[in-house]
């Protein structure tokens, strides 16, 4: 018997349907183990009699679900369908959700993802280890996009004269001696995120606060949203921030990305 699967005529309730438990027994009976599988594997792997796994079968080959040459069966790519509901339902942040977490462990710092709401960035989910600002981060946070990193990103993101618009029309006070307001520094600083694809912010948002951001890109390209990791001036030096955090920083946009690709 697959040892995924119940016996398929067992019955939770009235409402207990066994020809769909027994059809989804046949599915389950292929893994990447058994690819391709005769009638009588099929039949022993999902607990039920030979001839309903061939009505099964069968019905699964019609709908183009299994293929088979006569003597062995096999799913075909279609089965994927049946999980795209799931992912579809699977909202951004559920998606990124056990990346950020395994980040999170890998650096030992507090790592967000946001997204671009007019010149705000807005946190959608979020990963803290401690707290290293005087304003608690919670979902739903906003803070200027100029002035974080993964506010660059977000911006650098955008057509050029997109974002001169946005930055054109935001307010950009000085929130620390370090914040870069000068609309032209921004403008470089935002055409050298675009090149190396990551940014770096260092106590322009608040003193003593460092991150570091990359986008997440959907299949066409376009960026859903940013993840950063945030750590502190006494804690981390800079180079630490880009040559250790930064690379494991890629490797999970990518992960996510690659992700987003299903949904």
């Amino acid at each position: 018997m697959n040892a995924h699967s119940k016996p398929a005529g067992e019955a939770a309730s009235g409402d207990f349907v066994q020809s769909l438990a027994r059809g989804l027994a046949v599915i389950r009976a292929f893994d990447a183990e058994h690819t391709e599988l005769s009638l009588s594997d099929v039949s022993r792997r999902a607990g039920i009699p030979a001839a309903a796994a061939r009505r099964f079968l069968r019905t699964l080959e019609t709908l183009g679900y299994v293929r088979t040459d006569g003597r062995a069966f096999a799913l075909t790519p279609r089965v994927l369908e049946l999980g795209f509901s799931y992912l579809s339902a699977l909202s951004l942040p559920e998606v990124m959700q056990p990346h950020l977490e395994r980040l999170s462990r890998e650096t030992g710092e507090s790592v967000s993802a946001a997204v671009l709401a007019g010149s705000d960035i807005v946190y959608v989910a979020r990963v803290p280890t401690r707290r290293i600002m005087t304003v608690g981060i919670t979902i739903g946070t906003s803070f200027p996009a100029y002035a974080t990193s993964m506010g660059r990103v977000l911006l650098a993101a955008l057509p050029e004269s997109e974002a001169e618009t946005v930055l054109a029309h935001a307010p950009t006070p000085a929130l620390t001696q370090r914040t870069l307001t000068d609309p032209e520094r921004l403008r470089a600083e935002l055409q050298r995120v675009r090149e190396q694809g990551w940014a770096i912010v260092d106590g322009e948002l608040e003193v003593g606060l460092r991150s570091a951001a990359a986008p997440v890109r959907r299949r066409d390209g376009s960026v859903a949203a940013a993840v950063n990791v945030s750590t502190s001036a006494s804690r981390d030096s800079l180079a630490r921030l880009r040559e250790e955090h930064v690379p494991r920083l890629l490797e999970t946009t990518a992960a996510i990305a690659e992700d987003l690709r299903h949904v």
